[in-house]
């Protein structure tokens, strides 16, 4: 590292107490590192004359190697951070200061030639991070080579799951480590939550106001703090807010045919009945306690976690959430900081205060935190109530954890595009991973100051409004369609009126959503019985077209339809790859498009490019404003001609696991691209309440007949009347 001057030995680090006047400097100084990157860092390090709620770091100079090659730098940060590298910007984030994130840069530096560096930092609060670190060139001999450590495994078993293609891989995976269970059919439609309704009234008025609207819902989201302020792990609602949860539940389960969802931490203050209980059996790490270390709640308050490791103690949570949520007909469960987060972005080291663990220390063990956590409700709610379909939402994951009925959400994102952008990737690199249900926070959770302003600023609602469109658009297409965020609240209501293209837009996705439940719930069921992967990476269907390897901002959901998310500010289209092997049709026209071709596609404010394969068969059902509002009667069945296409239509109870025992039903539908024939084959399979006489409504859609994928039955090129039998006809 050189200085501004040249100096050898460190980088130029220059105060500012005030980021609003950037000349008026507190102080300079030699600085060689940069490492703040854990919780008190800043407050315990950092010189006592800077004022980090209002001051701003620049570190610049240069630097230089004696070896040349591809460096790779790690920045994790909490604020704003730009960098640049000879006066190039290399990236400009933004984080919530309480949950840092990570920029990654690659720098290509030759053997003794300077680079210019600069590196601009504003914290976003008192409590923020900040630091900068490097890898090398890899030595030749570790070049695509990997790798694997452990600080305390006692041995190393390997497994090799073979596979023709990734599907089969993924199911090899799941043989070894557990089947994913079918969500409850309510789950695959649209869920609503903030952090946080703060009462009884507040949720049932929030769902009052989207039938009032006729926006569709199926799920409202309950997040923390439901509680007294001193009684976290209680499992209790405050009852000066919540008065009458069994009411509240009767509503909105009678009234408003909606399900809700609760946040339930395995978290415990010091003091309160349940934490006395946990602790006189051994149950509760106690080394936070001895150490009196406080959260961030009011005044602070000590608190810990109970052990997952421990049968009974697993046992003793599913009972303390079954007496006081389970039977309030509570319907899901949200388990948060299911890592265990028993102190936020504390040292590795901390690791220490999660012990004694019941299987042995924590540095074998922890990570699979939140599958036993994940495993103690499965169980319990099985045990209780066989007949109701457990469905978990987690922020932490292990090998197994699809087992127990956990989906999974990314943590609490950024409301930034570029955080956006970033989301489709995870979700894709998610998927692949095995586990087949993921989602995000919808439009990201933190906001930064500027989103938070009453009022907002005119520039800055226009792209508040337009990022929360565009997210939408995105999350309508991954496996779990879910709204979630600090302020400002983010109900379409309260996103945009109802004339704005932004409200009209989030409304059209949401209908759409539900339209296209017969083929989304397909797609649940094949995940279970076929270990199927939902929200696929392109690389998993058009394998031999290498142009989709690593392509990271694109995806299909299910066979047929290619999602092409915009994730730039005003953007009104964007490049878009049709993989080869197949032509494509734009899915609001119907216009065909040749494969193994990059595109300009189309992408006002309103609309998001999607393109359906050609040979495919799409079926939508009838206008809901619930998933279980009407049954799949009529569909709507679009066929995209130009090679022969299949899909079998999956049905069973949606709510039980009656599907366990062979209970649910399958309907093939084939197209025959020669003779221009549409089979419906054989009904396989009975469930009870299944409908034994259908219309089938056929929508062609070819090269030379373009249509876009609209509602109307007046529309449509044959009707057919289907009795579970098999019957061909020409279309």
């Amino acid at each position: 590292m050189f200085d501004k001057n040249g100096n050898a030995g460190w980088l130029t680090a220059t105060y500012v107490n005030d980021r609003n006047k950037p000349n008026e400097l507190l102080f300079e100084k030699a600085e060689s590192e940069i490492w703040y990157p854990y919780m008190n860092d800043t407050k315990q390090r950092l010189p006592k004359e800077f004022t980090i709620e209002k001051g701003s770091i620049t570190w610049q100079g240069s630097i230089a190697a004696n070896e040349t090659g591809n460096y790779h730098f790690k920045f994790t940060y909490g604020g704003y951070i730009k960098c640049w590298v000879d006066d190039k910007l290399m990236f400009d984030k933004w984080r919530q200061a309480w949950n840092p994130g990570t920029a990654l840069m690659d720098v290509s530096i030759d053997a003794g030639k300077k680079r210019i560096i600069k590196i601009e930092w504003i914290p976003d609060g008192g409590e923020s991070y900040v630091s900068a670190s490097f890898l090398p060139p890899a030595p030749q001999e570790e070049k695509n080579t990997f790798s694997f450590e452990s600080e305390a495994g006692r041995q190393i078993d390997y497994y090799f799951v073979y596979g023709k293609n990734m599907d089969e891989v993924i199911s090899g995976y799941r043989r070894l480590t557990g089947k994913a269970p079918i969500v409850p059919k309510w789950a695959m439609g649209f869920w609503q939550s903030r952090e946080r309704y703060k009462s009884q009234e507040d949720i049932l008025n929030t769902v009052a106001e989207f039938r009032k609207r006729k926006i569709p819902l199926d799920n409202i989201v309950q997040d923390w703090f439901y509680w007294k302020e001193n009684e976290w792990g209680s499992q209790e609602f405050e009852k000066s807010r919540f008065p009458n949860v069994d009411s509240m539940m009767e509503m909105l389960h009678k009234k408003y045919k909606a399900q809700l969802m609760i946040s339930v931490w395995p978290k415990f203050y010091e003091g309160i009945n349940t934490y006395s209980e946990f602790n006189k059996n051994s149950w509760l790490y106690t080394r936070n306690i001895a150490d009196r270390q406080k959260d961030w709640v009011g005044p602070g308050y000590v608190s810990t976690f109970y052990d997952v490791f421990n049968d009974k103690a697993r046992t003793a949570f599913w009972d303390l959430i079954n007496k006081n949520l389970f039977q309030k007909n509570i319907d899901a469960w949200w388990m948060d900081a299911s890592e265990p987060d028993i102190q936020s972005n504390v040292s590795p080291e901390k690791k220490k205060q999660m012990k004694p663990l019941a299987l042995g220390t924590a540095a074998e063990y922890m990570n699979a935190y939140p599958m036993m956590n994940a495993k103690g409700i499965y169980e319990g709610q099985r045990g209780t109530n066989n007949n109701q379909r457990v469905f978990l939402l987690t922020r932490s994951a292990f090998a197994g954890s699809q087992r127990y009925a956990a989906s999974v959400w990314s943590g609490d994102i950024g409301a930034r595009w570029e955080d956006m952008r970033t989301q489709i990737t995870a979700g894709m690199n998610y998927s692949i991973s095995g586990l087949p249900y993921w989602t995000m926070d919808i439009g990201g959770f933190a906001t930064e100051n500027r989103y938070n302003a009453v009022p907002m600023k005119e520039t800055d609602l226009d792209e508040w409004r337009e990022l929360q469109t565009r997210w939408y658009q995105f999350g309508a297409f991954v496996p779990l369609f879910r709204s979630h965020g600090q302020f400002p609240q983010r109900e379409v209501f309260n996103v945009a009126p109802e004339n704005h293209p932004a409200y009209q837009s989030m409304l059209y996705y949401n209908k759409l959503r539900y339209r296209l439940l017969p083929y989304l719930y397909t797609l649940a069921g094949h995940a279970y019985h076929n270990d199927y992967t939902i929200m696929r990476g392109l690389v998993m269907d058009f394998a031999a077209d290498k142009n989709v390897w690593n392509v990271g901002n694109q995806f299909m959901l299910g066979s047929s339809l290619l999602v092409s998310p915009v994730y730039n500010y005003k953007a009104t289209n964007r490049s878009v790859y049709l993989p080869s092997g197949q032509g494509w049709y734009e899915v609001y026209t119907g216009k065909h498009y040749n494969g193994g071709v990059t595109i300009t596609a189309d992408a006002p404010y309103e609309r998001v490019p999607v393109f359906v394969k050609e040979g495919s068969l799409i079926p939508t059902g009838p206008e809901l404003q619930y998933a279980a509002e009407k049954p799949a009667d009529p569909i709507t069945l679009f066929v995209y001609t130009g090679k022969n296409a299949s899909f079998t239509l999956y049905e069973d109870e949606g709510l039980n696991y009656n599907y366990e025992l062979g209970k649910y039903t399958e309907i093939p539908f084939t197209y025959d691209e020669a003779s221009q024939t549409l089979t419906i084959g054989e009904r396989n399979g009975s469930f009870d309440g299944m409908l034994k006489n259908r219309t089938v409504y056929v929508k062609v859609i070819s090269k030379t007949k373009p249509a876009p994928m609209e509602f109307s039955l007046n529309s449509a090129d044959k009707k057919i009347i289907y009795k579970g039998k098999k019957i061909t006809v020409k279309i």
